[in-house]
């Protein structure tokens, strides 16, 4: 039960704060959404990817198990959500709306406070879920620009769109500078940091000022259908390829507990940049961390058998 007031007094309550600041600002002055979801994609994002990945230390051995989970995990889930969408039959912008609440999670502002407060601020889990929030936010802005747009674009002017996204550019940048030793200068990295600080209060607002443009048409049976796959068959599917590796200890909790978080915020921001069902997308992701709270407990209780 503390696991539980824990996560709404920490997670929920404060997440909930910005959105509705958001909600207000909306309805207040009617802020372009498309101008925030900009900010997103072409500073606050790539700032953020920049600094933590150069910051990062992990052992290269840990780093390709890793990987590996990833990888297997990323491709259950797909193959997953992909069963589920021809079952229900769905078509058009709305299979990629699907498809991204699912593959996307929340790994950075929910997932490492959730992280450090389960481990008791242990600077290996840390590192983990750190390179779980790197791919998180690499693969929206690659195979999700792709998945989002396939249906109406061409693979010409995908491309085009993907390989004009900084983040694309900020990832191999702080290898080579982290790999080679090479210290950014100060001048250039406090500014890094402070726009890679300002990265979730802008998300969360960009959220908020969604959900207060959005007409609250649920699409009920759509919405719970993705919520069950991320925070119910997502976790069991990250169990199972934890088994398959043989993972264990600190590496294989932190593992589980990163594919329990409820739908990234990139799904929304894709959603809205390039215009396919932005309020299913915002509803998955309001609805999502609100069950999370019941979710999250219940998986922090398993992984004391883990």
């Amino acid at each position: 039960m503390g696991y539980f007031w824990y996560i709404l007094i920490n997670n929920i309550v404060p997440i909930g704060i910005m959105i509705s600041i958001g909600v207000v600002m909306y309805k207040a002055f009617r802020l372009d959404i498309k101008t925030l979801s900009k900010l997103n994609f072409y500073v606050f994002s790539p700032a953020l990817v920049f600094t933590k990945l150069y910051e990062s230390e992990i052992d290269l051995q840990v780093l390709m198990q890793i990987l590996l989970f990833f990888l297997l995990f990323f491709s259950l889930l797909y193959a997953m959500v992909e069963v589920v969408i021809r079952i229900k039959g769905i078509k058009g912008g709305m299979r990629s709306a699907m498809r991204n609440s699912v593959l996307f999670y929340n790994s950075a502002n929910y997932a490492i406070p959730l992280n450090q407060t389960v481990f008791g601020g242990n600077a290996y889990t840390l590192s983990v879920q750190i390179v779980i929030m790197i791919l998180q936010t690499l693969i929206p802005n690659t195979f999700g620009v792709y998945s989002i747009n396939a249906h109406k674009s061409n693979l010409k002017a995908i491309l085009k769109m993907m390989l004009s996204l900084p983040v694309i550019y900020a990832i191999p940048a702080a290898i080579v500078l982290r790999y080679f030793h090479l210290q950014v200068p100060h001048s250039v990295y406090l500014p890094l940091q402070y726009i890679s600080g300002a990265f979730m209060a802008t998300a969360l607002l960009t959220l908020g000022v969604q959900l207060g443009a959005m007409k609250w048409e649920f699409k009920l049976f759509d919405v719970l259908t993705s919520n069950i796959m991320r925070l119910a068959a997502g976790p069991a599917l990250g169990f199972l390829v934890i088994w398959m590796l043989g993972l264990y200890g600190l590496t294989a909790k932190a593992l589980l507990l990163s594919c329990a978080v409820p739908t990234s915020l990139s799904s929304v921001l894709l959603a809205i940049e390039y215009d396919n069902e932005p309020e299913f997308s915002s509803q998955v992701v309001f609805s999502s961390t609100l069950f999370s709270m019941v979710t999250i407990p219940v998986m922090i209780y398993l992984l004391d058998f883990m």
